[in-house]
């Protein structure tokens, strides 16, 4: 569900709540009534649908005052997120339904001058109220949830959600990666249809991949994806290309299969998450801010990440159709990729850090034992590339040496260099 629709579905529950229950009541409970006074109960209902609304309006604007300032302190892409969360507009849903059903059952007290209090409605309102003070105690704690540790941690969390997610992504579908002789004899024909991008720029947020695979068999033709998750179009980008075919469907029925939004999401994108890691820890070591433990603690969650990263398979892939026939090429990133991604710019920006460069080449080790051969020498290409930059660093040469030692914590437990490290050599 849309976020902003949580509190709309509680919004038109308590009216028709409001409409329906203290009628219902009058009619079919007449004497349920307790000992509360018609002035007690009008002054406690009075006070509940005012109190609720200032309350309301100063917690969510305390609310967004804090998720603002702290936010932008780790990274803008951040405020979004948070804003986006659903506890949030759970909150405001059940504030907005007490203040209503307060309403509604204040015009039934003493209706008519009768001094009658309907007893069920009141104490309704009674339960919404605890439940509202509830739900901002949760609120609350959430809130605290954006000191920076947690920050890391929720967004670590999400990457290996997405990760866990995208090694299931592909199941019910027949893939072969590029490169396989099968696969690439179904390259595209010539001539082909390019599908583009008319409209707003939009990012796009996932990809439908069995929508496109079955329009692409019902259309006789094969397809190739000319974007990625992730990627922002703006007017006149090429989308989707599209071989001939005797019977070509409309450029709206291929884009349908293309989910596009204002910001990047964390579906079908690991990517994301590891951009906003890294968002964190360059922010942490600007000059304004120097603060290299925040950047550690960052490639801790990076570390992670990529460790979860490295078993699966990774790269460009066509993805068959029923009878075996390649119809959709996929493009998607390569270990080298996701290297740089989670790398390049915390090892430009916190070069002249040696507890950032020790816990770089503590990740690198860990990362350098891969089962893949590939891989391993891709991370053992970026160890080497990341002891050239420290050996050309302002660093004088004692913290050149101790820049290049292996330390998960940054600095205080350097590890020995390993003896099977066929590097060990060449980086002293």
């Amino acid at each position: 569900m849309k976020p902003w629709a949580i509190p709309t579905v509680y919004t038109i529950v308590s009216l028709l709540a409001a409409l329906v229950l203290p009628r219902l009541e009058h009619h079919f409970l007449p004497g349920s009534t307790h000992a509360m006074s018609a002035a007690a109960a009008i002054a406690f209902l009075s006070a509940t649908a005012s109190g609720i609304i200032a309350f309301t309006a100063i917690v969510f604007s305390v609310a967004f005052v804090m998720v603002q300032f702290s936010a932008v302190a780790y990274s803008p892409r951040l405020v979004v997120w948070f804003a986006g969360r659903h506890e949030l507009h759970h909150a405001l849903g059940i504030f907005v339904a007490t203040f209503t059903y307060a309403m509604a059952t204040l015009l039934w007290t003493d209706r008519g001058g009768s001094g009658e209090v309907p007893a069920l409605s009141t104490l309704l309102v009674l339960v919404l109220l605890v439940a509202s003070l509830l739900v901002f105690s949760r609120l609350v704690q959430n809130l605290a949830k954006i000191q920076i540790t947690e920050v890391l941690v929720l967004v670590g969390d999400e990457g290996r959600r997405v990760i866990d997610a995208q090694a299931h992504l592909f199941d019910a579908c027949t893939i072969a990666w590029a490169g396989d002789d099968q696969a690439e004899t179904y390259r595209l024909a010539t001539p082909v249809e390019t599908i583009v991008h008319r409209g707003p720029p939009g990012c796009v947020t996932s990809i439908d991949f069995r929508a496109l695979v079955s329009r692409a068999e019902a259309a006789g033709t094969v397809v190739e994806l000319a974007i990625a998750v992730g990627d922002t179009l703006v007017e006149g980008d090429a989308v989707l290309r599209v071989a001939a075919t005797a019977s070509p469907l409309p450029a709206d029925d291929w884009l349908r299969c293309i989910h596009t939004g204002r910001e990047r999401t964390f579906e079908q994108d690991p990517k994301y998450a590891l951009r906003l890691l890294v968002d964190i820890a360059i922010k942490a070591l600007s000059p304004a801010i120097n603060d290299p433990t925040t950047a550690v603690q960052a490639l801790d969650q990076i570390d992670d990440l990529l460790r979860r990263l490295s078993p699966q398979p990774l790269g460009n892939l066509w993805i068959k159709d029923g009878a075996g026939i390649a119809r959709l090429f996929v493009p998607m990133p390569v270990w080298e990729d996701y290297l740089a991604l989670a790398f390049d710019e915390i090892r430009q920006y916190g070069l002249t850090s040696v507890q950032v460069m020790r816990r770089l080449h503590a990740a690198l080790a860990g990362l350098a034992g891969s089962d893949d051969t590939t891989r391993r020498i891709a991370v053992r290409r970026y160890l080497s590339h990341l002891d050239t930059a420290i050996r050309h660093s302002g660093l004088d040469p004692q913290d050149r040496t101790a820049a290049r030692e292996e330390d998960p914590q940054g600095l205080g437990f350097a590890r020995s260099e390993r003896m099977d490290d066929p590097t060990a050599a060449q980086r002293k």
